[in-house]
């Protein structure tokens, strides 16, 4: 559902505005912050759900999610303001879980459940009985019935309807997830095993009802903007096309600098890095046979199940700064009291920020949904907004990480223009159901000598949570910038740069 204007996103695009438009303005926060749940669900008439009650309460507990705040428990009277004095600071990092499920926002879906739909003809061939491994099914009044005690879930049925009248029922967070981490609760409701977990945010973009959210540090940053002193923005690659059909890159510059960013960076730059580090990497390390294979890290689901799966060649995971470090890194070397901020698609690397040995280099990561929200409390339409320069810190190859294939690509290019006499073997996976098959045949031995991209969004960093438009639109905005970059290439010396 990413790049639809739907009830959802505006739901959660209204939530940003209104808690931005606090940490603006507010002289009463706590009065001003209870109010919210009131202008996002106004009047007493409820739109979407049986009353206006459960509506506000569900919009409470995004309100809670949006300040970097946790759920209220359910047993227990809690105000939406509980515990806002230790958000209500300038610094403030995510807390995991990142991904919660709104207990009164889950539609109890069925999960992994076949079920016969109107389409049945009851055939009198009924193969659907036939292939039954346990006799769960049977005839009633002409049509297929299958007994729910006795169903194993084998999908069989489903396989040999000629009519494709058989129906497998399951929940769209629970598909979305490729590793197998949402639960269901003793209620019936969707859980998250926080211990399988990669932060990806693909259940939330895929739940139709938005029982699922992440938390925030919109509030928490325009505080520290307030409070004045440097506030630099880092951004995503991915970013081209999110804010608006004729927001060019020295649009969108121009909007955060009149937000209040001291200066804007493309973290397109770290991407270089990366891609001439890793190349170097491959040439010396892989190609030779010290290690097996290469696997990227800049995604940092991808690189969680990686280290999760193979825990004794963890080695063979880059160990080369993400693009977001790297470039924040270099950042802080020009402007040691700055605050940098990661703008990106990304929901995973509110949790990379948070690791001990990145807390020094990013302050605050906001996704380009939270940006669109700051914008609009802010009043700034980015394709108005014009600027004297616009972004020339990276290369071609930098911004095409913004889609799958693209890490790949750039370090393949960099080794063919480098190490021309080294012989590279790419492969690159999209969503984490298909990540884990490829590290399975990696520890099996069957992809030695690879360098493997593996992305845990379909379609790369543009299919990211945090994106606004449509994949296939983003991915052209992105190939556009690709082609038009003033330089296509880093230069080898640029692995040289040292940044811790």
């Amino acid at each position: 559902m990413r790049g639809l204007d739907t009830p959802i996103s505006k739901l959660r695009k209204q939530v940003f505005v209104e808690v931005a438009k606090v940490a603006y303005e507010s002289e009463h926060i706590n009065n001003d912050i209870e109010a919210i749940p009131y202008k996002v669900t106004p009047g007493d008439a409820p739109r979407f759900r049986e009353s206006i009650y459960r509506e506000r309460a569900i919009a409470a507990e995004r309100v809670r999610l949006a300040m970097g705040m946790s759920l209220r428990p359910e047993d227990k009277p809690v105000h939406i303001t509980d515990g806002v004095e230790e958000s209500d600071i300038s610094e403030k990092y995510y807390e995991p879980p990142l991904m919660q499920v709104i207990p009164s926002a889950c539609n109890f879906c069925d999960d992994n459940k076949y079920e016969v739909s109107n389409q049945c003809q009851g055939c009198i061939a009924h193969p659907c009985m036939e292939v039954c491994p346990k006799g769960a099914i049977s005839q009633v009044d002409g049509a297929a019935v299958i007994d729910q005690e006795k169903c194993i879930k084998c999908g069989k049925c489903k396989s040999v309807c000629p009519y494709d009248a058989i129906a497998k029922k399951e929940r769209p967070c629970s598909m979305a997830c490729g590793v197998k981490a949402i639960e269901t609760d003793r209620l019936g409701r969707a859980t998250i095993n926080t211990d399988k977990c990669v932060s990806c945010g693909m259940c939330m973009v895929s739940c139709p009802f938005g029982a699922i959210a992440d938390k925030s540090q919109i509030f928490q940053l325009i505080r520290c903007m307030r409070e004045g002193g440097e506030v630099i923005a880092e951004i995503a690659p991915a970013f081209v096309g999110q804010f608006g059909p004729d927001a060019t890159p020295r649009n969108v510059k121009a909007a955060l600098l009149k937000l209040g960013f001291s200066e804007v960076y493309e973290v397109a730059l770290g991407a270089d890095i990366g891609a001439v580090s890793e190349a170097h990497h491959y040439a010396y390390h892989v190609a030779n046979g010290e290690l097996p294979f290469l696997l990227t890290s800049c995604c940092p689901s991808w690189s969680m199940l990686a280290k999760s799966t193979l825990p004794d060649m963890v080695e063979s995971v880059s160990s080369e700064l993400t693009p977001m470090v790297a470039t924040a890194r270099s950042i802080k070397k020009k402007h040691p009291n700055a605050h940098v901020v990661f703008i990106g698609p990304c929901a995973a690397k509110k949790l990379e920020a948070m690791r001990t040995t990145v807390r020094s280099d990013v302050d605050f990561v906001i996704t380009f949904e939270e940006l669109n929200a700051m914008f609009e409390a802010r009043g700034i339409e980015p394709q108005d907004t014009q600027g004297d320069s616009s972004m020339h810190d990276a290369t071609g190859v930098g911004r095409g990480y913004a889609v799958a294939g693209g890490v790949a690509k750039a370090i393949e290019d960099c080794i063919n223009e480098y190490y021309p006499d080294v012989e590279v073997k790419i492969e690159h996976v999209e969503g984490l159901a298909e990540c884990k098959k490829v590290l399975l045949m990696a520890k099996a031995g069957k992809k030695n000598g690879y360098l493997i991209e593996g992305m845990a969004c379909p379609g790369g960093c543009v299919a990211g949570a945090g994106t606004i438009i449509p994949i296939q639109k983003a991915k052209m905005e992105v190939d556009k910038i690709v082609k038009s970059s003033t330089n296509h290439m880093p230069q080898k010396e640029l692995r040289k740069i040292q940044l811790d």
